[in-house]
């Protein structure tokens, strides 16, 4: 693991998803990353490969397919982490919502969405996870969410200690002053950076999204927040920053405790 940093580079890629084609979404991504070199972390949006539920005509993948490859070569050549969501079949032949955070050491986390959108259909072709995911890189201690966990504040809440939560979306346009609000409200309960990524255009079902993807400090401040465009926005983050408004206001120890089945 690299040496412990206090300030986190972030590029958020706000990018037109090419519906259910891999190969032409992962080459436009890269394309767009090139646009903003040098950064610590590439945050794509969920689904990138194929679009929200556009793995249902193309070949199924794994961890060992194309897109995880792609992943760890483009952290390799960026000497930087890479994070974003696939569909993939597990080992146990299980569809996955699986939002992957690769490093250029290699794949250090992945989460397996939790909450599902059945409102959508999603309940009906993958595999629910059951298990949060916080790890630690580089100093920062990081929690991995996916689109419809960000309306579940008991499945969100600070109890793991994260000083950076991160949500990958295809959030669609009806529903954005939801994105909007809770994503900050996430921030402000957990007293913790907060940072949503979504898509923008239309996908090949016609659901338009709206892009609107946005970075959030522990006080509720918007630090970035984009508008419909295709596009890659930088934020840098402020460790010692975030933990003295936690000395300062040390509102976490007083938060109630809730178990999970």
């Amino acid at each position: 693991m690299a040496d412990a940093m206090n300030l986190l580079d972030i590029a958020m890629v706000q990018a037109r998803l090419r519906w259910r084609d891999p190969v032409t979404n992962r080459k436009h991504l890269g394309q767009l990353m090139d646009q903003s070199t040098g950064a610590d972390l590439y945050l794509l949006p969920e689904t990138f490969s194929t679009g929200f539920l556009g793995d249902s005509e193309t070949a199924p993948e794994t961890m060992s397919g194309e897109s995880v490859a792609w992943m760890v070569e483009q952290a390799v050549d960026r000497k930087a982490a890479i994070a974003g969501s696939l569909a993939l079949l597990d080992d146990a032949g299980k569809r996955r919502n699986r939002f992957l955070f690769v490093t250029a050491e290699g794949i250090l986390a992945y989460y397996d969405k939790r909450h599902l959108f059945g409102f959508g259909g999603e309940d009906e072709r993958y595999s629910a996870g059951r298990t949060p995911c916080t790890f630690e890189w580089r100093g920062w201690k990081i929690d991995l969410q996916v689109c419809y966990d960000l309306r579940f504040p008991v499945w969100c809440r600070n109890s793991r200690g994260f000083d950076l939560q991160l949500f990958v979306a295809n959030w669609p346009s009806p529903r954005v002053l939801a994105w909007q609000s809770l994503l900050r409200a996430r921030a402000i309960e957990n007293q913790s950076y907060v940072i949503g990524i979504n898509c923008s255009g239309v996908d090949g079902n016609d659901i338009d999204y709206p892009g609107c993807s946005s970075a959030w400090s522990g006080m509720g401040e918007c630090l970035v927040e984009l508008d419909q465009r295709e596009q890659v926005s930088r934020v840098t983050l402020d460790r010692d920053k975030l933990h003295e408004l936690r000395r300062k206001f040390p509102f976490l120890k007083d938060a109630d405790r809730f178990v999970i089945d």
